[in-house]
Protein backbone atom coordinates (compact mmCIF):
# COMPACT_ATOMS: atom_id res chain seq x y z
CA UNK A 1 0.00 0.00 0.00
CA UNK A 2 1.46 3.30 -1.05
CA UNK A 3 1.48 6.10 1.47
CA UNK A 4 0.59 9.58 0.32
CA UNK A 5 2.85 12.12 1.95
CA UNK A 6 1.79 15.74 2.02
CA UNK A 7 3.79 18.68 3.27
CA UNK A 8 2.22 21.06 5.76
CA UNK A 9 1.97 23.65 2.98
CA UNK A 10 0.21 21.12 0.77
CA UNK A 11 -2.33 20.24 3.46
CA UNK A 12 -2.98 23.92 4.10
CA UNK A 13 -3.49 24.61 0.39
CA UNK A 14 -6.03 21.77 0.16
CA UNK A 15 -7.84 22.99 3.26
CA UNK A 16 -8.08 26.55 1.92
CA UNK A 17 -9.28 25.31 -1.43
CA UNK A 18 -12.01 23.14 0.13
CA UNK A 19 -13.13 25.75 2.66
CA UNK A 20 -13.11 28.42 -0.06
CA UNK A 21 -15.33 26.26 -2.24
CA UNK A 22 -17.74 25.65 0.63
CA UNK A 23 -18.08 29.41 1.15
CA UNK A 24 -18.61 29.94 -2.56
CA UNK A 25 -15.31 31.80 -3.00
CA UNK A 26 -12.21 31.06 -5.00
CA UNK A 27 -8.96 31.23 -3.06
CA UNK A 28 -6.31 33.05 -5.10
CA UNK A 29 -2.84 31.57 -5.23
CA UNK A 30 -0.18 33.75 -3.64
CA UNK A 31 2.13 32.84 -6.51
CA UNK A 32 -0.21 34.49 -9.04
CA UNK A 33 -0.85 37.61 -6.96
CA UNK A 34 0.83 40.58 -8.58
CA UNK A 35 1.69 43.58 -6.39
CA UNK A 36 -0.34 46.60 -7.46
CA UNK A 37 2.78 48.72 -7.77
CA UNK A 38 4.13 46.38 -10.46
CA UNK A 39 0.97 46.75 -12.53
CA UNK A 40 1.49 49.37 -15.28
CA UNK A 41 -2.19 50.30 -14.90
CA UNK A 42 -1.88 50.93 -11.15
CA UNK A 43 -2.86 54.48 -10.23
CA UNK A 44 -0.79 56.08 -7.51
CA UNK A 45 -2.56 56.79 -4.22
CA UNK A 46 -1.90 59.01 -1.23
CA UNK A 47 0.69 57.54 1.18
CA UNK A 48 2.37 55.40 -1.52
CA UNK A 49 6.18 55.36 -1.44
CA UNK A 50 7.73 56.25 -4.80
CA UNK A 51 11.26 56.13 -6.14
CA UNK A 52 11.95 58.79 -8.76
CA UNK A 53 15.19 59.06 -10.70
CA UNK A 54 16.51 60.90 -13.73
CA UNK A 55 19.10 59.08 -15.84
CA UNK A 56 22.63 60.43 -15.40
CA UNK A 57 21.47 62.99 -12.83
CA UNK A 58 22.58 61.80 -9.38
CA UNK A 59 21.08 64.85 -7.69
CA UNK A 60 17.68 64.00 -9.12
CA UNK A 61 17.11 60.68 -7.37
CA UNK A 62 14.60 60.64 -4.54
CA UNK A 63 12.29 58.43 -2.54
CA UNK A 64 9.12 60.38 -1.85
CA UNK A 65 5.88 59.68 -0.04
CA UNK A 66 2.69 60.89 -1.69
CA UNK A 67 1.07 63.37 0.68
CA UNK A 68 -2.56 62.98 1.84
CA UNK A 69 -3.54 65.68 -0.67
CA UNK A 70 -2.08 63.52 -3.47
CA UNK A 71 0.89 65.78 -4.18
CA UNK A 72 4.66 65.32 -4.14
CA UNK A 73 7.64 67.67 -4.32
CA UNK A 74 10.64 67.09 -6.59
CA UNK A 75 13.78 69.17 -7.22
CA UNK A 76 13.57 71.66 -10.15
CA UNK A 77 9.98 70.61 -10.68
CA UNK A 78 8.25 71.77 -7.51
CA UNK A 79 4.77 70.50 -6.74
CA UNK A 80 3.11 67.77 -8.79
CA UNK A 81 -0.28 66.11 -8.33
CA UNK A 82 0.76 62.44 -8.39
CA UNK A 83 -2.32 60.66 -7.03
CA UNK A 84 -4.48 59.20 -9.78
CA UNK A 85 -1.62 58.94 -12.27
CA UNK A 86 0.11 55.77 -13.44
CA UNK A 87 3.90 55.57 -13.11
CA UNK A 88 4.25 56.22 -16.85
CA UNK A 89 2.01 59.29 -16.69
CA UNK A 90 3.97 60.69 -13.75
CA UNK A 91 7.23 60.07 -15.63
CA UNK A 92 5.91 62.13 -18.55
CA UNK A 93 4.73 64.90 -16.23
CA UNK A 94 8.10 65.19 -14.50
CA UNK A 95 10.04 65.01 -17.79
CA UNK A 96 7.88 67.79 -19.22
CA UNK A 97 8.54 70.06 -16.26
CA UNK A 98 12.28 69.30 -16.35
CA UNK A 99 12.75 70.30 -20.02
CA UNK A 100 14.03 73.76 -19.13
CA UNK A 101 16.81 72.33 -16.96
CA UNK A 102 17.42 68.84 -18.38
CA UNK A 103 16.52 68.56 -22.07
CA UNK A 104 15.52 65.03 -23.12
CA UNK A 105 15.39 63.91 -19.48
CA UNK A 106 14.80 60.17 -19.03
CA UNK A 107 12.66 59.82 -15.91
CA UNK A 108 11.92 56.60 -14.04
CA UNK A 109 9.13 56.24 -11.45
CA UNK A 110 8.66 53.08 -9.40
CA UNK A 111 6.09 52.36 -6.70
CA UNK A 112 8.21 50.86 -3.91
CA UNK A 113 5.37 50.39 -1.43
CA UNK A 114 1.64 50.46 -1.95
CA UNK A 115 0.27 52.13 1.17
CA UNK A 116 -2.80 53.88 -0.12
CA UNK A 117 -4.76 51.05 -1.75
CA UNK A 118 -7.39 50.76 0.97
CA UNK A 119 -10.85 49.33 0.52
CA UNK A 120 -13.76 49.14 2.95
CA UNK A 121 -16.21 46.28 3.43
CA UNK A 122 -19.22 46.95 5.62
CA UNK A 123 -22.60 45.43 6.48
CA UNK A 124 -23.40 41.73 6.72
CA UNK A 125 -19.90 40.25 6.59
CA UNK A 126 -18.10 38.48 9.41
CA UNK A 127 -15.25 40.98 9.81
CA UNK A 128 -16.26 44.39 8.42
CA UNK A 129 -13.66 47.14 8.30
CA UNK A 130 -10.89 48.86 6.38
CA UNK A 131 -8.39 46.66 4.51
CA UNK A 132 -5.02 47.67 3.07
CA UNK A 133 -4.37 45.48 0.05
CA UNK A 134 -1.14 45.10 -1.91
CA UNK A 135 -2.81 44.48 -5.27
CA UNK A 136 -6.06 45.16 -7.05
CA UNK A 137 -8.85 42.82 -5.95
CA UNK A 138 -12.44 42.33 -7.04
CA UNK A 139 -15.68 42.37 -5.04
CA UNK A 140 -15.70 38.63 -4.27
CA UNK A 141 -12.10 38.75 -3.06
CA UNK A 142 -12.88 41.75 -0.85
CA UNK A 143 -15.76 39.89 0.79
CA UNK A 144 -13.47 36.90 1.30
CA UNK A 145 -10.92 39.12 3.06
CA UNK A 146 -13.72 40.39 5.29
CA UNK A 147 -14.45 36.81 6.43
CA UNK A 148 -17.29 36.02 4.05
CA UNK A 149 -21.00 36.66 4.40
CA UNK A 150 -22.87 36.63 7.69
CA UNK A 151 -25.96 34.37 7.85
CA UNK A 152 -28.22 37.39 7.31
CA UNK A 153 -26.54 38.82 4.21
CA UNK A 154 -28.69 39.76 1.22
CA UNK A 155 -26.27 38.50 -1.40
CA UNK A 156 -28.32 39.80 -4.31
CA UNK A 157 -28.19 43.46 -3.29
CA UNK A 158 -24.46 44.15 -2.86
CA UNK A 159 -23.28 47.62 -3.86
CA UNK A 160 -19.91 49.27 -4.39
CA UNK A 161 -19.73 52.99 -3.72
CA UNK A 162 -16.92 54.92 -5.41
CA UNK A 163 -16.19 58.65 -5.20
CA UNK A 164 -15.38 60.12 -8.61
CA UNK A 165 -14.61 63.85 -8.88
CA UNK A 166 -16.41 64.55 -5.64
CA UNK A 167 -19.53 62.56 -6.56
CA UNK A 168 -20.57 59.09 -5.50
CA UNK A 169 -20.95 56.42 -8.17
CA UNK A 170 -22.68 53.13 -7.35
CA UNK A 171 -22.12 49.68 -8.86
CA UNK A 172 -24.54 46.81 -8.19
CA UNK A 173 -23.49 43.18 -7.76
CA UNK A 174 -25.62 40.04 -7.38
CA UNK A 175 -23.54 37.27 -5.83
CA UNK A 176 -26.22 34.64 -6.48
CA UNK A 177 -26.09 35.29 -10.22
CA UNK A 178 -22.27 35.40 -10.15
CA UNK A 179 -21.85 31.90 -8.69
CA UNK A 180 -24.20 30.62 -11.40
CA UNK A 181 -21.87 32.03 -14.03
CA UNK A 182 -24.03 35.04 -14.87
CA UNK A 183 -23.10 38.74 -14.90
CA UNK A 184 -19.45 37.89 -14.35
CA UNK A 185 -18.47 41.36 -15.55
CA UNK A 186 -20.28 42.86 -12.54
CA UNK A 187 -17.53 41.50 -10.26
CA UNK A 188 -15.47 44.63 -10.87
CA UNK A 189 -11.93 45.38 -9.74
CA UNK A 190 -11.96 47.75 -6.78
CA UNK A 191 -10.09 51.04 -6.60
CA UNK A 192 -8.61 52.90 -3.65
CA UNK A 193 -11.24 53.96 -1.06
CA UNK A 194 -14.07 51.94 -2.64
CA UNK A 195 -16.74 50.84 -0.16
CA UNK A 196 -18.39 47.42 -0.54
CA UNK A 197 -21.84 47.42 1.08
CA UNK A 198 -23.39 44.06 1.94
CA UNK A 199 -26.96 44.58 3.28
Amino acid sequence: MRLLRLSLAGVLAIFLSISGSLMGFQVASAETAQPAGADPEYRISAEDLLEISVWREEDLQRQVVVRPDGGISFPLVGEIAAAGLTSAELEEEIASKLKTYVPDAVVSVSVLEVRGLKIYVTGQVRNPGQFLVARYIDIVQAITIAGGFSPFAKKGDIKVVRRVNGREKTFEFNYGRYIKGRDLDKNIMLEADDVVLVP
